[in-house]
């Protein structure tokens, strides 16, 4: 008899431990298995398996409880390999998770430790038998094509010979049978030569190959060539045999990524990210589990993947949000890699031209190994040009595109040059607001104004994705008197451009307009082969593309995230601005930014026209220093949502009042509900986050409950 302890997919978090079943057959830790849990049956992940003589009576008596057996086996083999068993029970511990919630995160939907998943797809195979057939010439070339491949799909071969594949599997010269649908390779031909590297990103090269730090961070300005370093880093751990991870932060980001990687290698490439389906993410993590993919690219969930040996990995844009999990366990994504760096005892390159303060601090300390390239491959910035709009509106002109920024895209135009314009909203007008009581028309299922998008001639609510017709009535009131337009986004801003420029060839690229399948790739492609004068687009068009042809880059409301509550909003906006501007000028031509913005003055502004990070990083830290943010202190958030406000703001008092140790708790504190959840937070903040970890543990615990309170330990967004 074997007994099985597993993991229980169950969202309580007092239950947050290894149950023990009996099974006939010897399981493999990492294995799902079906099991009966209170009464119903649940999927379990397997943690380890023991043999024993004992009956099961026997059994029960020395464990002292009543034992099930699996009620069966759902794989045949481990789906995850030790190192990530051992990841995942680091972020069970680093994130305050359940390890259920940690396996999940891991896997693809396919095989996600989870009731009511998909099968992964079977397609198809063929290999010879030893049957003796009379075949014909056609039929003879047919067969010896399958035994000198050894096996192949019966899709392709039936592509081949449409009618013979048939008659040979009927004649049973061919056995016929299923396997799981594999990626498709992706092994291409060489066709680029690596570049002579400049003298800066010789000297970082050699800097990071010469010492043996586990964890360098790359601070280049935009355009200094940072790409190519990561890619001669990535040849030399590829001749060593071992396997290389990039990762970027945008589905938008890896059109480029894989093309430059597989151009330059040809090596066998595996691409992992939200777009696509729950199978082609299965296939590409089969393909990295058996050792079949060299190099990978991919977005967060890509630093999840099997390798069999790692020999590098990159987290290029290392500031970016998108790196951080919303959901739990809310691990961040430059952990994982660093975590499975030490592992490997490869090195881990975090590269940006506008490093998180976490991260420049811990340069700063030698922490990371801090490596600068402070100019770029051309030797020129782009020009910047600040237009204040209040003193535009004060001449009367439009505050969407501004003249001084129309006069610069006509010159553009004209010499036929790319332009691309920046808004961080999307949709039309950003609310509607009721001209008797002036509230704005809200999403019914959040406490958050709905945008207008005039296409469609909806409301959109871009938090839970609801759309309803304008009513002919305030829902507040029940006025007739009809709606106010304010603000506006990128579907107005296209609108503008096609008025004021009617010749010019535009493409969006937004949340509605990259909605489908490809749709980034798509875009890109069309702008980057010269299909268009002009990209719209919001915040995933800010980092990492690279466009010789792009001469101006506007950015429209720049200044726009300052008026967010959340401690990062000068970082997010100079971020944007200085990530943004980068895109112009990267080539021969002279390269110039616009920022239009409503308060010049303000320093993270003023950095970014100054194209200064030592300058914003002065001030940001002097204002983090006053407020005791991070990094000069850790943060944990405890969100708690539910569908009755009493019972939300009574769970988190009684979270209040069973956390306390050396370090303040901020809270209770109410948020805006989202999607019919009414939201409560507690914050706690101090020095030492194992003593923050293990109160809300403790606390948590205590409380046992699950999906209802998210913990989010050094959380990147505080604003509710």
């Amino acid at each position: 008899m074997n007994l099985v302890q597993c993991w229980i997919e169950h969202p309580v978090r007092a239950i947050d431990q290894v149950f023990t079943y009996t099974c006939e057959s010897e399981t493999e830790p990492g294995v799902r298995v079906e099991v009966d849990f209170n009464g119903r049956p649940v999927i379990g992940f397997v943690e380890s398996c023991e043999t024993t003589d004992e009956t099961a009576a026997e059994a029960e008596a020395r464990l002292g409880v009543t034992l099930k057996p699996v009620i069966r086996v759902l794989d045949s083999e481990s789906l995850i390999t030790p190192e990530l068993h051992d990841l995942a029970m680091y972020m069970r511990d680093t994130t305050v998770s359940t390890a259920i919630s940690c396996f999940q995160a891991m896997l693809p939907g396919k095989v996600k430790p989870q009731s009511g998943r998909t099968e992964a797809v079977r397609e198809k195979w063929v290999s010879v038998s030893d049957a003796e057939c009379s075949l014909t010439p056609k039929q003879l070339e047919a067969f010896l094509k399958v035994r000198e491949a050894g096996e192949m799909r019966y899709s392709e071969l039936r592509s081949m010979y449409p009618n013979i594949a048939r008659a040979l599997v009927q004649k049973g010269a061919l056995n016929v049978y299923e396997k799981e649908k594999e990626a498709v390779s992706t092994v291409s031909v060489p066709v680029s030569a690596k570049f002579t590297l400049k003298e800066e990103q010789q000297k970082a090269m050699d800097e990071i190959t010469g010492t043996d730090d586990a964890v360098y961070l790359l601070h280049g300005v935009t355009g200094s060539g940072k790409t190519e370093v990561y890619l001669q880093l990535a040849e030399k751990a590829l001749q060593e045999g071992r396997q290389v991870l990039i990762l970027v932060p945008e589905i938008s980001l890896t059109p480029q990524m894989i093309t430059r990687v597989s151009e330059r290698f040809g090596a066998e490439l595996a691409i992992y990210h939200s777009g696509l389906n729950p199978q082609e993410k299965y296939e590409q993590y089969r393909k990295v589990k058996n050792g079949l993919a060299r190099i990978v690219v991919g977005t967060r969930s890509a630093v999840f993947l099997p390798f069999r040996d790692i020999g590098l990995i990159v987290v290029d844009e290392e500031h970016d949000g998108s790196y951080k999990q919303e959901n739990q366990p809310a691990y961040h994504c430059r952990d994982i890699a660093i975590w499975r760096g030490k592992y490997h005892h490869c090195k881990v390159i975090l590269g940006s031209a506008t490093p998180s303060l976490e991260s420049y601090a811990r340069g700063i300390r030698n922490v990371y190994h801090l490596v600068e390239i402070p100019h770029r491959i051309n030797e020129g910035l782009p020009a910047v040009t600040v237009i204040p709009l209040k003193e535009c509106m004060k001449k009367g002109q439009s505050y969407i595109v501004t003249e001084p920024l129309k006069e610069k895209i006509a010159d553009r135009l004209a010499k036929h040059e790319q332009v691309i314009l920046l808004l961080n909203r999307r949709g039309y007008h950003s609310m509607l607001r009721c001209r008797s009581c002036q509230e704005p028309l809200r999403c019914p299922h959040c406490d958050l104004a709905m945008s207008y998008h005039h296409a469609e001639k909806v409301m959109k609510c871009h938090t839970c994705g609801t759309a309803l017709r304008i009513p002919k009535a305030c829902p507040s009131c029940g006025s007739t008197a009809g709606f106010s337009a304010f603000g506006f986004g990128t579907e107005r801003l296209e609108n503008e451009l096609h008025e004021a420029f009617p010749q010019a060839r535009l493409l969006r690229m937004d949340a509605d307009t990259t909605s489908r399948k490809n749709m980034h790739q798509e875009i890109l492609g069309r702008f980057g082969r010269g299909e268009a004068d002009i990209l719209v687009g919001t915040q995933m068009i800010a980092k990492g593309l690279d466009y010789p042809n792009v001469t101006l880059v506007g950015v429209i409301n720049g200044d726009e995230g300052l008026a967010r509550t959340d401690f990062r909003s000068c970082e997010v906006t100079f971020d944007l601005l200085m990530q943004a501007g980068g895109r112009s000028g990267r080539a021969e031509r002279q390269g110039e930014v616009v920022y239009q913005v409503y308060d010049p003055d303000h320093y993270a502004v003023q950095a970014a026209v100054r194209q200064d990070y030592g300058m914003f990083f002065r001030y940001e830290m002097q204002f983090r220093h006053a407020g005791m943010y991070p990094p000069y202190t850790y943060m944990i958030a405890l969100t708690v949502s539910g569908r009755k406000e009493a019972s939300v703001n009574d769970l988190a008092l009684t979270l209040r009042n069973m956390i306390s140790g050396d370090f303040t708790v901020i809270g209770v504190i109410s948020l805006l509900k989202i999607r019919d959840s009414f939201r409560a937070r507690l914050i706690l903040k101090g020095k030492n986050l194992d003593v923050m970890r293990a109160a809300v543990r403790e606390a948590l615990n205590t409380v046992g409950r699950g999906k209802d309170i998210r913990v989010d330990v050094n959380p990147m967004v505080l604003d509710g």
